[in-house]
């Protein structure tokens, strides 16, 4: 079994838009690691001005139409066209880590779980109470909201931080193939065995139809 580190960030609407593509590789012999980068995390005051919410949603049509992943009407007038709303993913990044803390192989469909609560419900995923049911009641509001909690999301953030930088990504979603990685290795040691030995592959290949191609390159270098 290979494994392929997927760096993400729970707020990232290409992230949101690459889980078609992903939920693809199902049975290929990939184990799909994902790894949060923080692209949104850290300021919980950030909101969205009208420029910025404009620019998203017109990103949000591109990602759709290339994805097939729904915006529904419920989003942009409850999330983007909300001036209250905070536009910070680390609250979410948290709640994944704590997945990812329990069973690691879990951690996808949480993501997938939480950006459906954004995008097709239109609801607040900064909110520790929409975190938890997002999770199907798994974790506590209190737990998600957890001060330790917090700052071992913050060691995973520095972790896909490094990738980024290691393999000059200037975005997400972004993927690192590891042929032959052990799927249960921990994620401290996946990290360096993917400097050492990972083959980058451009976000774009998710959306391009180049992914099985891109995967393919990976394992024959």
């Amino acid at each position: 079994m290979d494994t392929l580190i997927y760096l993400y960030d729970p707020l990232c609407g290409w992230c949101y838009g690459a889980g078609a593509a992903l939920a693809g590789l199902e049975g290929e012999e990939w184990a799909v690691r994902p790894l949060p980068t923080g692209l949104f995390a850290g300021d919980p005051r950030r909101r969205l001005d009208p420029a910025m919410e404009a620019h998203i949603w017109q990103a949000d049509q591109r990602i759709a139409h290339l994805s097939g992943q729904p915006f529904s009407e419920a989003y942009r007038e409850r999330v983007l066209r909300n001036p209250a709303m905070p536009f910070d993913s680390g609250p979410a990044t948290a709640a994944l880590t704590a997945v990812a803390e329990r069973a690691p192989s879990r951690e996808r469909a949480a993501l997938a779980a939480i950006q459906r609560a954004r995008w097709v419900d239109g609801r607040d995923i900064a909110d520790a109470a929409v975190l938890a049911e997002a999770l199907a009641g798994e974790f506590g509001a209190a737990g998600l909201a957890d001060a330790a909690l917090a700052a071992r999301s913050r060691e995973r953030i520095a972790r896909g931080q490094r990738l980024m930088r290691e393999f000059g990504f200037g975005g997400v979603p972004a993927l690192i193939a590891l042929r032959g990685a052990d799927p249960a290795l921990d994620e401290p040691a996946l990290v360096e065995r993917a400097v050492r030995d990972g083959e980058p592959i451009a976000g774009n290949a998710l959306f391009d139809g180049s992914l099985a191609a891109s995967l393919n390159a990976a394992r024959a270098a």
